[in-house]
Order: structure tokens, then C-alpha cells, then sequence
């Protein structure tokens, strides 16, 4: 399920600084704080229970958080969870797989 953004709580350029600070502070693997917002509990779980594959943490972390900032520049209010991000990387490779399947059977024909 995806973060919900409510006006009365959230500010824009507020949740994408304390997104990044969490990020930053995740990748260093140093959380110099103890108090998060509601989200970004919701965040760090997901990233805890995240199959990151072959893939090293911190380089995921790293794609991830440039990920939520081109969502960002796009007008999205708050993140998608790292889970969305992952499903949407395995939907992409299999949909580009497909179309190398289909242009491979297209030439060989």
C-alpha cells in the first residue's frame, strides 16, 4: 500500500528533506536520531523486510533514493515504498525481456 499524503499533516519540501536525511543516514548505516515520522517508520520497515536479489543494499538504497527524486520532479507527494520500486524493476525487465523475445522471433521469421 502506498504512502498516503495528507495536506493537514504533510509538508512537500519537508518529507522530501527528511526522506533524504533517512536515506543518507540508512546508506551510512548511522541513524543519528530517535524520533521518525509515522511514514518513515512505514519506510524503514519495508526496506528491513526488501529482497534486495544480487543486488548490495547501499547501491539499492542509492538507486531508490534517485528513483523518489525523479518522482518527485514529476509532482508525486510523497515516496513510494522500496518494495513498489523493486516490483516495478522486475515488471520492466520482464516487459523488456518480452520485447526481445518478440524482436528475435520477428527477424528470425
Amino acid at each position: 500500500m502506498a504512502l498516503v499524503y495528507d495536506p493537514n499533516k504533510h509538508d512537500i519540501e519537508i518529507v522530501h528533506a527528511q526522506f533524504n536525511r533517512l536515506m543518507n543516514e540508512l546508506i551510512k548505516g548511522a541513524i543519528n536520531r530517535n524520533t521518525f515520522q509515522a511514514w518513515e517508520i512505514e519506510l524503514m520497515l519495508d526496506i528491513q523486510a526488501a529482497d534486495f536479489g544480487d543486488t548490495p543494499q547501499k547501491e539499492m538504497l542509492k538507486r531508490y533514493q534517485k528513483a523518489v527524486q525523479r518522482s518527485y520532479d514529476k509532482g508525486v507527494k510523497m515516496p513510494i515504498k522500496l518494495s513498489e520500486y523493486i516490483d516495478s524493476l522486475k515488471t520492466r525487465r520482464v516487459a523488456n525481456a518480452a520485447a526481445r523475445e518478440e524482436v528475435a522471433s520477428q527477424i528470425a521469421s
